[in-house]
């Protein structure tokens, strides 16, 4: 059943794509991404978000929200212009801490590793941390000693660089754990390979509008679908996994 929005409280200061904080119609506080987040990022963050799912990464929950038209016709007190109505990317609030590069120690290793591998597999470099700063999409909740992870807005780049993870992913210092180490390959390849027998559910259900930029759906979005797959099933090669 599709949640719907029935409110938007206000408009969210951080993050590139800056989400609406909304209300659904489940009582629950969600982080949403609508037309002005551009309909790649959307698909992006579906597709991660699904396969984050399937290797059991503690990612914030999240579904596909409507947006009614009569919302946006509301008067508030900011521009809800790039909210968007129809189908919208939604993130259930989940926030905790933000992980600080003093907290990367208190996640296990085990959930290190998985967010690093996870993140190489579908391409996203936006995690990055050092002493000097940086932005993780993480959160640290302490009571509870959980990670969860957002924000997948900008995967499947396929300029990113393992160079680039090495220097700058929080989780850098794992990757001589897993990279290299032939029985973390292979039972990583075995995890990837089964959250790809879902590719065909998780495309099926991306809404017909994401697929276009214009309204009139008639400009194809600039996200190959064919493309993202052969990435994915590139999981499985020495150059996936050769990095130390």
């Amino acid at each position: 059943m599709t949640i719907e929005i029935v409110e938007v409280l206000r408009r969210s200061q951080q993050g590139l794509t800056r989400p609406y904080i909304c209300r659904g119609d489940d009582g629950e506080t969600y982080f949403v991404k609508g037309t002005g987040a551009g309909r790649r990022s959307q698909i992006c963050e579906w597709i991660a978000g699904r396969l984050a799912l399937e290797l059991g990464l503690p990612i914030a929950p999240f579904e596909i929200v409507h947006v009614p038209e009569e919302l946006l016709e509301l008067e508030v007190s900011f521009d809800l212009s790039d909210l968007g109505a129809g189908p919208a990317f939604g993130s259930r609030d989940q926030r905790g801490a933000e992980l600080t590069a003093t907290l990367v120690m208190e996640v296990p290793a085990a959930v290190q590793q998985d967010v690093l591998v996870f993140d190489w597999w579908v391409r996203n470099g936006d995690r990055s941390l050092t002493e000097k700063g940086g932005n993780p999409n993480l959160f640290w909740r302490p009571e509870a000693r959980e990670l969860v992870v957002i924000d997948h807005n900008q995967a499947f780049d396929t300029a990113l660089t393992k160079a680039h993870l090495l220097e700058y992913h929080v989780f850098r210092d794992q990757a001589h754990q897993v990279f290299g180490d032939f029985v973390s390959r292979r039972d990583y390849n075995a995890k990837l390979a089964a959250a790809l027998t879902q590719w065909p559910d998780i495309c099926s259900k991306l809404p017909r509008e994401w697929h276009y930029v214009d309204p009139e759906m008639t400009v194809s979005v600039d996200f190959d679908l064919n493309v993202a797959h052969e990435l994915l099933m590139g999981h499985d090669r020495d150059e996936f996994w050769n990095w130390i």
